[in-house]
């Protein structure tokens, strides 16, 4: 049986793979799936919106957010092959749960479809803070830590953008939401697992 190489490092230095908690593992994943998630979710509004000239300025508005949140993918995408952290095997199930939620709320008009983008963003802020706190004082990840917090920023502004477009107007607001939340928060728990 060969030994493996050490990896080279700066200046000829060892580099060793880094590690990682199995908490961190699980923060990885998760936040991996609900950026996953919301990616769809704002596809699926897309696909109905952006097809009636009415609702083009929607349609717009919600690219820009669905380009945010592609940017926090890809950021996770990175940080799942970087530590060796395997994504949620709900991957497909996210997308076609994302894109359905997407296309129902947007089929049920854009109050609705703001309302969903309210609901989802609150759960993910609340859920980025509670890892923030978690990750507090932790030198060794100061900088994921400051990545959650700039990515928690962009969750709050989704947040604001469909509650200025009418998110708390949308027909049946307080059910919609419920369910929303309680289904954001059943996928954060499967996926951190599984």
């Amino acid at each position: 049986m060969s030994k493996r190489p050490p990896m080279p490092g700066i200046k000829g230095q060892q580099r060793r793979p880094k590690t990682i908690s199995p908490r961190l593992k699980e923060m990885l994943r998760v936040d991996h799936a609900g950026e996953y998630g919301a990616v769809a979710i704002y596809k699926g509004q897309q696909a109905v919106f952006g097809k009636n000239y009415k609702t083009r300025e929607i349609a717009a508005k919600l690219a820009e957010m669905e380009a945010e949140e592609q940017h926090h993918l890809d950021a996770f995408d990175d940080l799942l092959n970087e530590h060796k952290v395997r994504p949620t095997a709900l991957a497909p199930i996210w997308n076609v749960a994302g894109f359905g939620l997407g296309v129902v709320t947007a089929l049920m008009g854009e109050k609705a479809a703001h309302a969903c983008t309210e609901a989802v963003e609150t759960v993910i802020e609340k859920h980025y803070a509670d890892q923030i706190d978690e990750l507090e004082g932790d030198a060794e990840h100061a900088a994921l830590r400051e990545r959650f917090i700039q990515f928690r920023e962009d969750e709050l502004h989704h947040r604001d953008v469909a509650i200025e477009e009418g998110a708390k107007e949308a027909p049946g607001y307080g059910v919609l939401s419920r369910v929303i939340k309680a289904g954001c928060h059943a996928a954060i728990r499967v996926s951190e697992k599984i």
